[in-house]
């Protein structure tokens, strides 16, 4: 239970970086 959970945190973690990245890139771009 503690190992799937673990799981599940890392995923939404990577999901959220994922999504702060290409929102700052599309951001970036926009400037340019």
């Amino acid at each position: 239970m503690g190992k799937l959970t673990g799981k599940t945190a890392l995923i939404t973690g990577a999901s959220q970086g994922i999504g702060e990245g290409s929102l700052a890139y599309s951001h970036a771009t926009a400037r340019t």
